[in-house]
């Protein structure tokens, strides 16, 4: 269920307070976001270790505006990673988007799954089944490519430790108007929302993230906005340490680092310089 989380960052950006929901109280864990700003850019760049996790998690690693790209962890204990792109209409049935205006695949790696979905909003989505570890850095991309005036393609792309390669999972194709990728953001996410998931901690760091400019510059995103959802509970919290940003959600945590919509500045100690030289060949996004 990220769009709740996306919504809830959307509007974090827009007002200086989210009004507090009581009914969220005590049925999930709060969701919590950190946005990273930048400019708009042809590819977005980021790494996340997830530190606890429970069941009915997700964790975005790399988010934008219109999609979102992490880890999940299911209700049932099976993980996996999840791309997602919106169709540019509002409503949540995705049979009545018109297909001209409906998210559309250009890529598929042939251990992904994609479907339609909806309740969420409507749009593209896939699944890359894959048994995360706790502990593990992993390593996202996103790119952005216009391909005319009004479709932009954007592509996910995951990086495998144990087989040290980058593997292209997805494509997806939407209406955005020449826009790139805008709005960079990460959170944590409770969807499975049973009062007992309330009680379990979901805690994950980022660190060395990227923004490309159209410029083709890259900037290092060195700082985070701290947001969270409409839920009231305070056992959130968010913070920097050692060149990384952390969030944290649910259980015994306490919001004792930093308070909701404060801007926390990456701690300096090792910082990487520029960004891995290792990273997908990323197209100019204006050339056709």
């Amino acid at each position: 269920m990220p769009r709740f989380a996306c919504a809830a960052f959307l509007l974090a950006l827009a007002a200086p307070a989210v009004p507090a929901d009581e009914k969220l109280k005590g049925i999930a864990c709060r969701s919590v976001h950190l946005g990273y700003p930048a400019r708009e850019g042809a590819a977005f760049y980021n790494e996340m270790t997830i530190e606890k996790s429970a069941e009915g998690s997700y964790f975005m690693a790399a988010g934008w505006t219109k999609g979102y790209f992490g880890p999940q962890e299911l209700a049932n204990g099976k993980k996996l990673v999840i791309f997602s792109v919106w169709d540019p209409t509002t409503g949540d049935n995705p049979a009545k988007v018109d297909e001209d205006k409906r998210v559309k695949l250009r890529h598929k790696d042939d251990a992904v799954r994609v479907k339609r979905f909806g309740g969420e909003g409507t749009g593209g989505q896939s699944f890359f089944d894959y048994d995360w570890k706790l502990g593990e850095t992993y390593r996202f991309l996103v790119t952005a490519k216009q391909e005319d005036a009004a479709r932009t393609a954007y592509s996910g792309y995951f990086y495998l430790p144990e087989k040290k390669e980058w593997k292209h999972l997805v494509t997806f194709s939407t209406i955005v108007n020449g826009k790139l990728v805008m709005g960079y953001y990460s959170f944590v996410e409770d969807f499975r929302r049973n009062k007992i998931s309330t009680t379990k901690e979901r805690r994950a760091s980022y660190g060395n993230g990227w923004a490309k400019l159209v410029t083709g510059d890259w900037v290092q995103l060195d700082s985070a906005r701290f947001t969270a959802d409409a839920n009231p509970v305070l056992n959130i919290d968010a913070g920097a340490k050692d060149g990384r940003f952390f969030l944290a959600t649910g259980g015994d945590t306490e919001n004792k680092t930093t308070k909701l919509r404060e801007t926390i500045p990456r701690a300096k100690e090792k910082v990487e310089a520029k960004p891995p030289a290792d990273l997908p060949k990323i197209d100019d996004p204006l050339k056709k």
